[in-house]
């Protein structure tokens, strides 16, 4: 007889019209239970008349079924949620019990005692179990609709339980309001509210914050659909979600929910290992039942406004304006320095004329004095007179030609290098290691190789960094659009880690201000490239036009570092920019790449300076910053805790010391083959034993030593530390040897008698102010993918510039400026060298 109540539902929509209609359904329902009753000897359902409020103590087996029949007055302008709690009272039992309740719309079962999986398929046990139905619509403006919960189980014995149904408001009503709700995983069920737009808001950020970083909670937005997944297990089917601690946010737009209206869902998980938490119990038995405890967690939620389309423009325009107005500042520097070299030029020309006036003079009063005294019968020659005419002759050719003498500078003997010791340029190379380990060195010592070469042998740093570019940018555009695609698809919040506090969307992308922070880099790439290619041109035309100064004085000009420098500062904004479409661990390399570049060839262009015949190649140079980078892509997918892996990096970091230091002591005369032991051996014998003596470039030594120093102090606390962010700790060592390095050009250019510039000055006096300002906004930490997405939320802070910019994109702002004004600083450092002849420029 069981079958045949099973194989004739019974229209439960029919159970929901109101009045007389409904009472004769429910007669006729009673009837036909009545009928089965009669004609079953195995199983007996009871249909029993419940009310709200009213805890019903049952017992159930497998021989009887108990059906509730609840019915309840739903507004149309009103929301509010039933809640069914059951709780197990029979301590043990092989079966459990089954509910399912049937409402308009939809039909929701579960078990009790309901088991939930955790990590390592670990089973936890709840013998309380609460659920909350979904309202279905209604089209009146009251309506009586009728539920039914069906209680039944396959145990031999009884079962002994307790149901209680009660109703409870779960409308936001406001888009301020604020609403306290308290979860636990063994009494209460989890916890959704609906929320309606107002009318004129179109995006909102709900916030939900805790007290207590543990229990792990998930919140969830969902569509206003039934059923509400509600669990640990099924609470990620649909809609966004995000694990959480104590902060979560998430920012809803009304185009994604069609009815206007979305439910906020929050639920305790069964383990806290998604949100960082320690996992406590670990099953001895492969079906051993665990008990969760009470996990229960006090939080609010919180629904308000988000920006509207006029911030996202006072945004965009405000981002523009800052890096346009360095375009408009370059432009006038440009025609004050313009202005200032024609009025030098009306200078020149006057005292030109001067000197012309002046050697006319002393020529008529020279004439006049020898008419005289040959007029009083003086037997002088007219030989004295002539060498007077030749001599004020010859000075005024020299007036007027005095760049002429400069062009003589390295002809004249005038070089560190005698002329004697060598003949012709080959032989110059071929005794290179004579002119190299000179105790002092000129630039014109360094500087011997054929212009062209040299230009051509530049100039591949530009291309090679422009093919790295193409090749590099492209797979991840593709890459972070996938993953942008998946977020979107999904819902799941935790791939990324944003500042959900400050995260604002634009179309596809979900933190588009982060995005459009990195504009400085490209548009202050730009700019120095437009700076470079200026003064390219100017050199150039100067070389055309045989311009002494250009060709024998000052340091030798090549363009090719600074064009590669350029680019990799555009580079690095359009990377930045893919990086935080989606920040993740697994694609920070993107953010880092190429500042481990723009590192690299500033000390490059700073050891190119004074050293341009013997700098780095291009080949060699993007091998070592490859190497670097792979060093760093080991070291954040395998560096976290290995001990290993920074033992060996630790060694290699101080090897890599010592050699480049040696390469630069002896400027590259030095061998490592067998014999390089042999000779450390003797050099260490004759120098410290035998007798002590000091290093022959004491300023190459003072450098070295505390590049050591600071390489070797990076490595121990790598090793000791080990730290998380290993990309991050491998681009402090670039910067630092780069500033210690940067430090040490000052210094020894101030030492040497050199002067800085006043362009020069301010440009370094204004990137320290930035730089400084920069780190600050840098090491605030908003989010963190060293920790779980959950513990990362915990940093993140609302938005503190136009409501729209956070302390990171300011950091963008601030550091792309500061990047542009050292690009100067190295540009214009050495514009007072200019008019100095090479050979009275020292190598350091």
């Amino acid at each position: 007889m069981s079958r045949c109540w099973k194989s004739r539902p019974r229209p439960s929509v029919r159970l929901c019209l109101p009045g007389l209609g409904s009472v004769v359904l429910r007669v006729l329902e009673v009837l036909w239970v009545s009928v089965c009753l009669v004609h079953s000897d195995s199983s007996v359902v009871v249909q029993k008349e419940a009310q709200f409020g009213v805890s019903y103590l049952d017992t159930v087996t497998s021989h009887n079924q108990t059906i509730y029949s609840f019915n309840h007055t739903v507004s149309r302008n009103k929301t509010e949620g039933v809640r069914v709690s059951v709780e197990l009272l029979s301590e043990t039992t092989k079966s459990p019990i089954l509910f399912v309740i049937r409402q308009k719309q939809a039909v929701l079962s579960f078990q009790v005692p309901l088991i939930l999986r955790g990590l390592y398929q670990r089973k936890y046990q709840y013998t309380q179990v609460g659920r909350t139905l979904c309202q279905p619509p209604t089209l009146v403006a009251s309506e009586t609709q009728f539920f039914y919960v069906d209680v039944s189980t396959l145990s031999s014995t009884s079962v002994h339980y307790q149901l209680v149904n009660y109703t409870i408001c779960t409308t936001i009503c406001t888009i301020y309001i604020t609403i306290y709700a308290f979860l636990s995983s063994s009494l209460p069920p989890p916890q959704f509210f609906k929320y309606v737009f107002p009318d004129g808001v179109d995006t909102v950020i709900v916030k939900v914050n805790s007290e207590k970083n543990f229990p792990c909670s998930v919140m969830s937005i969902q569509d206003i659909q039934c059923p509400v997944y509600d669990l640990d297990n099924n609470v990620a089917f649909i809609g966004m979600y995000q694990t959480m601690t104590k902060k979560g946010a998430v920012t809803v737009q009304r185009k994604d929910f069609p009815s206007n209206s979305f439910y906020v869902v929050v639920v305790v998980k069964t383990e806290d290992e998604a949100c960082g938490g320690p996992l406590k119990f670990y099953p001895l038995l492969p079906d051993e039942l665990l008990d969760a405890g009470n996990r229960s967690k006090t939080l609010d939620v919180v629904v308000s406004p988000a920006i509207n389309s006029e911030v996202y423009v006072m945004g965009m325009l405000f981002c523009l304006g800052i890096f346009l107005s360095f375009y408009v500042l370059t432009f006038l520097v440009a025609c004050i320095e313009n202005k200032r070299s024609v009025c030098d030029g009306l200078i020149s020309y006057t005292s030109i004329i001067g000197v012309r006036s002046t050697n006319y003079i002393i020529i008529i009063i020279i004439i006049i004095i020898s008419l005289s005294v040959a007029d009083n019968g003086s037997t002088m020659s007219s030989e004295p007179v002539t060498d007077s005419l030749a001599s004020a002759e010859g000075t005024y050719g020299y007036m007027e030609r005095s760049m002429d003498t400069v062009g003589r500078c390295r002809q004249e003997s005038l070089s560190s290098v005698e002329e004697d010791d060598y003949d012709t340029l080959a032989d110059i190379d071929s005794d290179k290691n004579i002119v190299r380990t000179k105790k002092y060195l000129c630039v014109s010592d360094l500087a011997r190789k054929d212009k062209r070469v040299l230009n051509k042998k530049y100039q591949i740093y530009f291309w090679n960094i422009s093919t790295i570019a193409v090749f590099y940018a492209l797979p991840v555009i593709q890459l972070v659009i996938t993953y942008q695609t998946v977020v979107n698809v999904t819902g799941n919040q935790d791939i990324c880690y944003y500042n959900f506090l400050c995260a604002h969307p634009l179309g596809a992308l979900s933190s588009f201000n982060n995005i459009l922070s990195n504009l400085g880099y490209v548009m202050l790439g730009l700019l120095f490239l437009l700076i470079v290619l200026q003064r390219d041109i100017l050199h150039n035309r100067a070389l055309m036009r045989n311009d002494i100064t250009a060709l024998e004085c000052g340091i030798p000009k090549h363009f090719g570092l600074f064009y590669a420098m350029g680019t990799a500062l555009m580079m690095e904004g359009l990377l930045s920019a893919c990086y935080h479409v989606c920040p993740n661990y697994t694609n920070f390399q993107f953010d880092t790449s190429f500042m481990y570049m723009i590192a690299g060839l500033c000390m490059l262009k700073l050891y190119q300076k004074r050293h341009p015949d013997i700098n780095a190649s291009a080949y060699t140079a993007y091998a070592c910053l490859a190497a670097v980078i792979f060093f760093s892509v080991l070291g954040v997918v395998f560096g976290k805790g290995n001990t290993a892996f920074w033992i060996v990096f630790s060694v290699i970091h101080i090897l890599a010391t010592l050699l480049l230091s040696t390469q630069l002591y002896y400027m590259g005369r030095w061998k490592l083959d067998s014999g390089i032991l042999r000779r450390m051996l003797y050099v260490i014998y004759t120098d410290c034993v035998r007798q002590c003596s000091g290093p022959m470039y004491i300023d190459r030594m003072v450098l070295l030593v505390m590049g050591n120093i600071v390489n070797w102090s990076l490595a121990a606390y790598g090793l000791i530390k080990r730290p998380n962010d290993f990309a991050s700790y491998l681009l402090a060592i670039a910067i630092c040897n780069l500033l210690l390095y940067f430090a040490f050009y000052i210094i020894m250019k101030l030492r040497s008698g050199e002067r800085i510039r006043c362009l020069a000055l301010v440009c370094i006096l204004f990137t320290a102010v930035v730089w400084g300002f920069a780190l600050f906004f840098f090491f605030q930490g908003l989010s963190t993918w060293q920790k779980t997405p959950a513990e990362s939320r915990e940093h993140n802070r609302d938005c503190i510039l136009l409501s729209f910019f956070d302390d990171h994109d300011i950091w963008h702002f601030l550091s792309s400026i500061a990047m542009f004004g050292s690009f100067l600083v190295l540009l214009t450092m050495d514009d007072d060298l200019d008019t100095v002849q090479r050979d009275k420029i020292y190598v350091f």
